[in-house]
C-alpha cells in the first residue's frame, strides 16, 4: 500500500492543479456546466446579438416586383419544388403551366409576360422551364430587356440586371447564333447536293405538261371551252388553269392554231 501514499511532492503538484482549475472555472463559468455545453446566459458586461439565418437563395436587388413562372410537362407532375424555390426567392406571384415546353400556346406564360412592367423581374427555377429551346429563350429574354424587365434563373444564378449575369446570357446568345449558322450552312449544302442530282425541292406542280397541252387544245377549239369547264375536266382549280394559260395567244403554236381555225371558219362561211 506504500505506493498509494501521497508524498509531499505529489501533494504539492495536486494542489497547484486544483488551484489552476478553480481559477479557470471562475474565469469561464461555461466550463462548470454539467452538460458540457456552453452557457447561453451572457456574462456581465457582454452584449450579444441574435443569430441571423442566411436565406437559402439570394434575392437580387431590384426595385420592381418579382414575378415567378413554373412549368411541368403533364398534369400528374407536381410543381411543388419549383413553387417552394420561387417562394423563397420572394416572388410576388407565380404563374404555373401544365404543358410541354415544345408548345407555343402556354396561357400562363403569356399571362406572366403580360403582367410584367418596367422595373419588374421574371424569375424561373431553371432555364429550361421558360424556353423550349435556346433560340426561343434568347428571344424571350431579349424582348424582356427591351421592355426594361429583368430575368433571373435561380438554379443557374443568372441575373440579367447584373454585369456577370448579362455576360453569361450573352455567351448563351453567341452559342445560339453559332448553332443557327451551322444549321443554315448544312441546309444550303444539302440543297446544292440535291440540285446537282437533278432533284428540285418544293411542292409538285399540279399542271403537268400533258395537262397543259390538253388545256391549250381545248381552249383553241371553236367555240373555245371555258376556263371553268377545262378545270373540271382536268381536275384542277380554275385559278391554276387561268394562270398557266395566260398569254397563250402570244405563242407561235397557239397563235397559229387559233388563226388557222379562224381562217378555216371564214372560208367555210364565205
Amino acid at each position: 500500500m506504500s505506493h498509494l501514499l501521497v508524498t509531499p511532492f505529489r501533494y504539492d503538484k495536486w494542489m497547484v492543479a486544483t488551484v489552476r482549475t478553480q481559477r479557470a472555472l471562475r474565469a469561464f463559468p461555461a466550463l462548470a456546466s454539467n452538460t458540457g455545453k456552453p452557457s447561453t446566459r451572457p456574462s456581465a458586461g457582454v452584449t450579444t446579438s441574435p443569430v441571423r439565418k442566411r436565406p437559402a437563395t439570394r434575392k437580387p436587388r431590384q426595385g420592381g416586383r418579382l414575378v415567378g413562372y413554373a412549368r411541368v410537362s403533364t398534369a400528374e407532375q407536381d410543381p411543388a419544388l419549383q413553387l417552394d424555390a420561387l417562394g423563397v426567392a420572394g416572388c410576388w406571384r407565380v404563374f404555373t403551366d401544365h404543358a410541354s415546353g415544345s408548345r407555343e400556346d402556354r396561357p400562363e406564360l403569356a399571362a406572366a409576360l403580360d403582367s410584367l412592367r418596367r422595373g419588374d423581374m421574371l424569375v424561373v427555377w431553371r432555364l429550361d422551364r421558360l424556353g423550349r429551346s435556346l433560340p426561343h429563350l434568347i428571344d424571350t429574354v431579349t424582348g424582356l430587356a427591351g421592355r426594361g424587365v429583368g430575368f433571373w434563373s435561380v438554379t443557374e444564378a443568372i441575373d440579367t440586371t447584373t454585369a456577370g449575369g448579362r455576360l453569361v446570357f450573352h455567351l448563351f446568345g453567341a452559342l445560339a447564333e453559332f448553332e443557327r449558322q451551322l444549321i443554315r450552312d448544312r441546309t444550303l449544302a444539302g440543297l446544292a447536293a440535291a440540285r446537282a442530282r437533278g432533284r428540285v425541292g418544293g411542292r409538285p406542280r399540279t399542271m403537268t405538261p400533258a395537262k397543259l397541252r390538253l388545256a391549250r387544245a381545248m381552249r383553241a377549239q371553236i367555240p373555245p371551252v371555258s376556263l371553268g369547264q377545262i378545270a373540271v375536266e382536268l381536275g384542277l382549280a380554275k385559278s391554276t388553269v387561268a394562270r398557266n394559260l395566260t398569254g397563250q395567244s402570244s405563242t407561235p403554236a397557239d397563235g397559229g392554231s387559233v388563226a388557222g381555225s379562224s381562217v378555216a371558219a371564214g372560208g367555210v362561211a364565205r
